[in-house]
């Protein structure tokens, strides 16, 4: 599993009608990595969940995720997927 956010929205609240995105330093905050090995990561896992313009923004050009799928919450982009 890769959760991974910009760290600019770390520890940050995000809410736009019945969503709500809390951007944990417990769940996303374990090592500060680039964008070239956030794709590797991804790359390898199964799960993701992902916070924040830079970050989903990677993800969506890199083929993991399809622009159709990313949430806006409060102004904040947000993606998740599963490999089954």
């Amino acid at each position: 599993m890769v959760a991974a956010c910009d760290k600019e929205v770390l520890g940050k609240t995000f809410s736009s009608g019945k969503l709500c995105l809390e951007v944990s330093r417990t769940f996303y905050c374990r090592e500060l990595v680039g964008i070239k090995e956030l794709l590797a990561a991804l790359s390898d896992a199964s799960i993701a969940n992902l916070a924040g313009d830079n970050v989903v923004s990677a993800a969506v050009a890199g083929g993991f995720i399809d622009e159709k799928n990313v949430l806006d919450i409060g102004g904040v982009k947000h993606a998740q997927f599963v490999v089954l």
